[in-house]
């Protein structure tokens, strides 16, 4: 498990406010780091996979106002080939596979609900193995995932990397 202490939190907390804020900002705004600090410690939760920089979407401003939540149950031979499949479309934007009452779940945006509509009739319910769909309009969303936070006590008090 990759260590944080409370300097990590900080800058991943800056870039998620900022993708693009400078190392030099992020020094200024952390506090008694330098800019080489702040981009060893960026270089180094990139290596480890902890973090990744890049774009984030936003579907309403492009006209897709509409987002769906759908669960699966899917035969249990073809659960994996069933989330494989649905990734491969545009209008999804989340797909997992789950333990218990659905066996995968997914996100769909669309321009309006006879799109969602369509594509849970059309597509989702004639692909081989799915037994039955439960289709929930998202109206708001309050958090999504790339704005999760590091959860405070995950950070160790003090640095070694100073």
């Amino acid at each position: 498990m990759y260590k944080f202490d409370k300097i990590d939190v900080k800058i991943v907390n800056l870039l998620l406010e900022d993708g693009r804020m400078s190392a030099s900002e992020m020094s200024r705004r952390v506090g008694n780091t330098s800019e080489r600090l702040i981009r060893y410690r960026i270089d180094r939760m990139l290596n480890a996979g902890v973090i990744q920089i890049g774009a984030v979407v936003n579907p309403e401003v492009l006209g897709f106002s509409i987002r769906a939540d759908i669960w699966l149950e899917v035969d249990a031979d073809q659960v994996l080939e069933v989330a494989k499949k649905l990734a491969q479309y545009d209008s999804v934007t989340y797909v997992a596979c789950g333990i218990g009452q659905n066996d995968v779940s997914i996100q769909l945006v669309a321009k309006d609900t006879a799109e969602i509509y369509y594509f849970v009739t059309e597509v989702v319910r004639k692909l081989q193995g799915v037994r039955k769909t439960t289709t929930s309009i998202v109206p708001i969303v309050l958090k999504d995932v790339y704005q999760w936070r590091i959860p405070p006590g995950l950070a160790e008090t003090d640095s070694t990397d100073q």
